[in-house]
């Protein structure tokens, strides 16, 4: 279970700080209806994330490659398909970096946050965590190594729930935070969200970049 979890922990981190979610997070925390809307947004990132996980590591479950010791041509090709995806992704995230002094354009949906009530933040977290492109690369990549990991249910149902907990912190975290202390944490998020907003496509490249090699390595270590 541990070399399980520790070739799924760069895709969990990987989730983790993806900027976009975190920034919807935090300009709903600053919005008139902030509680509820940013509780709902959460359960969403949770259920989403667990949901693509849980999906593709059924899927990985059928293949014919159930010995751990054995070499898994199949997952191991799908594992290099999804490293190539992911290095695209973050040459394309290069090419997007706003020049010196450009303001970052951001996606159209967040202007509609202040509007958001619970129900609605917690269909974009779903959206977010289980149809986003790059974080469904991640969710498929740790699927496939659940799934041909050679676990137990138990084991799967352990390694998807800390897979879950670190995928999902990033955004649990300030939404907790600000329940608990609401008052001190608007300006900090605030400045946060700035920081994110200029910086959004330079992380995630660098991000799926490392990410994306990580992912080729262990798909040729699968032969």
């Amino acid at each position: 279970m541990g070399a399980v979890f520790g070739d799924i922990l760069p895709l969990a981190v990987g989730i983790a700080i993806s900027p976009i979610p975190i920034i919807a997070a935090i300009l709903m925390l600053l919005s008139p209806k902030a509680k509820g809307t940013s509780v709902g947004f959460l359960l969403g990132w949770v259920v989403g994330i667990v949901v693509a996980v849980v999906v593709f590591t059924l899927l990985a479950s059928v293949l014919p490659e159930q010995d751990p010791d054995a070499s898994k041509p199949v997952s191991g090709t799908i594992k290099i398909v999804l490293g190539v995806l992911l290095l695209l992704l973050a040459f394309r995230q290069w090419r997007s970096r706003p020049k010196p002094g450009e303001e970052p354009p951001l996606p159209k949906w967040m202007a509609a946050i202040d509007d958001m009530n619970a129900g609605r933040g917690f269909g974009l977290g779903f959206l977010l965590s289980a149809v986003n492109p790059k974080n469904l690369i991640m969710a498929v990549g740790a699927g496939i190594t659940i799934g041909t990991g050679g676990l137990t249910i138990g084991e799967d149902v352990v390694v998807i729930l800390l897979f879950t907990l670190i995928a999902a912190s990033s955004v649990a975290v300030p939404v907790i935070a600000y329940l608990v202390a609401s008052a001190r944490m608007a300006r900090p998020l605030e400045s946060l969200r700035g920081w994110l907003v200029h910086n959004n496509a330079t992380v995630m490249a660098v991000l799926l970049l490392v990410i994306g090699v990580v992912v080729i390595g262990k798909g040729i270590g699968s032969f």
